[in-house]
């Protein structure tokens, strides 16, 4: 029996701040991550996804900050999460991306 590997795990935080300009920071950062990674995806779905959950959670959510959260294990699609620290619950959204 083969011995089990640890799965390769990418990921990247970044803060975001709730403002106008926090959704073309989100989608410069996620371009940047699909072209490090090297993540097959389709980066204009992967964009307007992450535009649209940051945008959301910018007019709808709480806190004066958003901590967008990209991971990529391997073999597994590109997901995002957003934090909201200001809230007494940390609320998550996923939005996985397929390749």
């Amino acid at each position: 029996m083969a011995p089990i590997r640890p799965t390769e795990l990418h990921q990247r935080r970044f803060r975001l701040t709730r403002e106008p300009t926090a959704a073309a920071e989100a989608r410069s950062q996620v371009r940047a991550v699909i072209r490090a990674w090297k993540v097959p995806v389709d980066p204009d779905i992967a964009v307007l996804l992450t535009s649209d959950l940051v945008t959301s959670v910018i007019m709808h959510g709480n806190g004066e900050t958003v901590m967008l959260v990209i991971r990529c294990p391997r073999g597994l699609p590109l997901a995002f999460q957003l934090d909201l620290p200001g809230s007494c619950t940390s609320r998550k959204r996923h939005q996985p991306v397929k390749r």
